[in-house]
């Protein structure tokens, strides 16, 4: 008879309580792409390097692809599906959108949550803070100055 490595355990993303079965070696990027169907965490280098798996662990960015799922415990899980939804997104979210700041949109989850993050830290950060707190992210088409200016207009719409 094969031992089973799956535990249940309850994490909490956007606010709800999940229920979830996992194996000990499952990342947390994992657990919230394919037992919750929240896909806007991106599965990019899976080694903790580009930042498009960003989410945010009690209000600070994180890489879930770095992070095992047994180690969320009882923190709180915030995903870009938490933000706003297609009619209804969030100041970030349109400012992205009005800079371009997504281009392929690929990276754009990541940099928001980190954006998320500093803008919730810091309601009017200088462009040199912006860059820090983005500083763990990468966009393979070059829209930093776009990024930049997204994250800009968000902070000067508020």
């Amino acid at each position: 008879m094969a031992m089973s490595n799956l535990v249940e355990i309850t994490v909490n993303v956007n606010g709800e309580d999940r229920r979830v079965e996992v194996d000990h070696r499952w990342t947390l990027l994992r657990v919230l792409r394919d037992s919750l169907g929240l896909t806007g965490a991106k599965r990019g280098c899976d080694r903790g390097e580009c930042g498009a798996c960003t989410v945010l662990l009690d209000g600070n960015p994180v890489y879930a692809c770095s992070m095992l799922a047994l180690q969320v415990g009882a923190r709180a899980v915030r995903t870009i599906e938490s933000l706003g939804v297609v009619g209804d997104l969030n100041p970030l979210q349109t400012a992205f959108l009005a800079e371009d700041g997504g281009q392929c949109g690929y990276c754009t989850p990541g940099f928001v949550m980190s954006a998320t993050a500093l803008l919730k830290a810091n309601v009017n950060p200088s462009e040199d803070e912006i860059k820090e707190a983005l500083v763990g992210n990468l966009c393979r088409c070059n829209a930093y100055g776009r990024i930049i200016e997204s994250v800009k207009r968000a902070a000067s719409d508020r």
